[in-house]
């Protein structure tokens, strides 16, 4: 009787990640494979890694060196994702006992890895370099969300910010056609679910391979897919958005209104180091173009504080815009220099208890911008998409079309399943969520 193959498999980082995990675990399966909780049940551990922020390689030699003794049970390792690209053969160096590396743009040959894997090779790579034009598409995605259904419809990235390791990664830019977009988001919508999310690590540098759609268009040709109610797209990149986005979130009730648009520094001079090819007022100019649409469309950032260089003046900057645009949500970083980076070569001059005390004053500021931004909702009837059931808290979790959290009661005595819609009374606010009645 054959040996039943069986793996684990964990998730780093960010939601093209967590997607990839649902595309790789798609494909084990479909050679086979049954997923199982935990290491010690596994025949083959993976860890799907990410390497954005500091320490990450760190965290995935860790973990290996935790579980290395299982090798001796006759388990294989295999690490995939940034780190595994970004590192590469150097894994088995520091890690003999891993048998498979493999970067993000490499996995459409999972199917082959594994059968090599299976015959007993012991280092195996899927290592391409920047020039794929292929990238990731499987049939056999194993969606792990119960409300909302993510497509990746471009990959990698040709920006090169200087202190950000993904070019490197996870390389060039390559859009899926838009053909195969909507091909998926009807069999997602068939599927039951009522949320999209797109993905990209520049979301909006989409461009078709036919030549059919812009990214805005292909945004609202998923916005009208029958049974589809919301639609998100993350993240988006400031060089490439357009008017014909803000247009297309007025045009079409189902795109959510809501923009995530990563400013990273409020100085021209800080832009113009961490080569982000735009300044303040070219940002700017993009803000007014959402603060001008119909609806009251949501903001949200990514803000560097301690950028190598970066002075006083130039955090009172950031600090300003911060006043200045009002954001809904911010997340804010210290600079940590990533491996193989232009912003290494450059003189880290910002103290780390400075970086600290900057990073502080931004999220008490922010925090309190979002307070009073929150408490405008009070009174309002909003349609939430329930998450998930907090039973020792007697709430119910969702999420708002502006991407808020919302916390609410409802007098029903069944709990409405993941992935429904309610109608929420808000009656109280707090700076990162909402809390209401069930109407």
């Amino acid at each position: 009787m054959a040996t039943e193959k069986t793996f684990y498999l964990e998730t780093f980082g960010c939601q093209m990640n967590a997607h990839d995990s649902e595309k790789v675990i798609g494909t084990l399966r479909q050679q086979g494979y049954r997923q199982v909780e935990n290491e010690e049940d596994a025949g083959l551990i993976l860890y799907n890694t990410c390497s954005i922020r500091d320490k990450a390689e760190q965290k995935v030699f860790n973990r290996l060196n935790d579980y290395k003794k299982l090798h001796k049970a006759g388990k294989r390792f295999g690490v995939l994702g940034c780190v595994a690209q970004q590192e590469g053969e150097k894994i088995f160096e520091r890690a003999p006992y891993v048998s498979l590396v493999s970067g993000s743009a490499s996995y459409r040959k999972l199917p082959e890895m594994l059968t090599r894997l299976e015959a007993g090779e012991r280092r195996i790579t899927g290592l391409d370099d920047r020039q794929t034009e292929e990238t990731f598409e499987t049939e056999f995605t194993a969606r792990q969300s119960p409300y909302r259904g993510y497509i990746t419809i471009i990959e990698g990235c040709d920006k090169f910010c200087s202190y950000c390791v993904v070019p490197y990664t996870r390389g060039k830019e390559r859009s899926r056609s838009s053909s195969s977009v909507l091909a998926e988001a009807r069999s997602i919508a068939d599927q039951g679910y009522t949320e999209i999310q797109l993905l990209g690590q520049n979301v909006n540098s989409y461009r078709d391979p036919e030549g059919k759609s812009s990214f805005a268009e292909l945004l609202a040709a998923v916005g009208q897919v029958r049974g589809i109610r919301r639609v998100r797209f993350t993240t988006s990149h400031p060089r490439d958005f357009t008017r014909d986005i803000v247009e297309a979130i007025d045009a079409i009730p189902t795109l959510c209104d809501h923009v995530h648009l990563p400013v990273q520094s409020g100085s021209s001079r800080v832009l113009k180091q961490m080569a982000r090819e735009y300044t303040r007022d070219w940002y700017l100019e993009r803000i007014s173009w959402i603060k001008a649409a119909r609806r009251i469309i949501s903001l949200s950032t990514d803000i560097i504080v301690g950028f190598p260089g970066e002075t006083d003046d130039d955090f009172i900057q950031t600090m300003d815009l911060l006043a200045e645009v009002q954001y809904d949500c911010v997340f804010g970083f210290k600079y940590s220099g990533r491996p193989n980076t232009p912003a290494l070569t450059m003189i880290d001059s910002v103290p780390e208890e400075e970086k600290a005390r900057r990073l502080q004053v931004l999220l008490e500021r922010q925090r309190e911008v979002q307070r009073i931004n929150y408490a405008k909702h009070l009174g309002e009837i909003l349609d939430v998409m329930v998450e998930g059931v907090n039973p020792a808290r007697g709430q119910i979790s969702g999420r708002s079309s502006q991407n808020k959290p919302v916390n609410f009661t409802s007098a029903h005595p069944i709990a409405p399943a993941p992935g429904t819609y309610q109608q929420v009374k808000i009656t109280g606010s707090f700076p990162n969520s909402l809390v209401g009645e069930a109407v």
